[in-house]
């Protein structure tokens, strides 16, 4: 019951925003997850976020679900994007134990190419472009952590093909038979062998690579994968 509501509160498939290509790849390593994806249309442009709170199992899985909620009650109040992480950050430490926090990305991607984006403690943003893959990285800190603190905004804009790519630490902290882990600069590598490929190309090559990777090895933690690209 629990993963069946989780499900569907993941973002329906097929958004076709205009501008822009954008997919999601989720996948729990339980029957439930702590790892959060949503995206949405809204006036201003697509509403992208992508994060992972604290925790494993039903307890993880019911702090996403109070997020979910908690940004898509905020954002239907046309808030700048600051100040809705701010207020979704007072809340989320008012609601919540001590020692629960979550890392998160949450941007707005406009008609135009221009991007906002606000981390809260989360692993870098990958903005990729025909010539390489550059991270940006967070500065600011986790969701519940503190319950008064400012987040602040990145803005930069892409140019046709340019992708933004944000993954959850399924990913990087992949670990293979040998002890290692998959890491950052493998993505790096693997964005640089495919300049322009489209969303669900590369989350296509980043799946088969982290199975090569892994050598078969079942894998400990969540993974959530989310490509928003400029569209040519």
């Amino acid at each position: 019951m629990a993963a069946r509501i989780q499900r569907g509160l993941l973002p329906k498939p097929g958004l076709a925003p205009v501008g822009w290509d954008v997919r999601y790849h989720y996948q729990p390593a339980g029957m439930v997850s702590g790892d959060y994806c949503d995206l949405f249309e809204t006036e201003r442009g697509l509403l992208f976020m992508l994060g992972d709170v604290s925790g494993k199992g039903v307890a993880a899985s019911m702090l996403m679900s109070h997020l979910h909620a908690t940004f898509r009650s905020l954002a239907e109040a046309g808030l700048q994007l600051d100040r809705m992480v701010e207020d979704a950050n007072r809340i989320f430490c008012e609601s919540t134990l001590a020692g629960q926090f979550a890392t998160l990305v949450v941007g707005r991607a406009a008609h135009d190419g221009s991007v906002e984006f606000v981390s809260a403690g989360h692993l870098p943003v990958l903005h990729i472009q025909s010539d390489g893959a550059t991270p940006k990285d967070s500065t600011g800190v986790p969701l519940g952590m503190f319950c008064n603190t400012r987040f602040p905004v990145h803005r930069l804009t892409l140019a046709h093909g340019d992708t933004l790519f944000l993954y959850t630490d399924g990913l990087t902290e992949a670990p293979n038979r040998a002890g290692a882990e998959y890491g950052l600069h493998r993505i790096r590598t693997l964005a640089a062998r495919h300049p322009g490929i489209e969303p669900a190309g590369l989350i296509s090559k980043c799946l088969e690579d982290l199975q090569c990777f892994a050598e078969g090895l079942k894998q400990p933690d969540d993974l959530t994968l989310l490509a928003v690209q400029r569209a040519e």
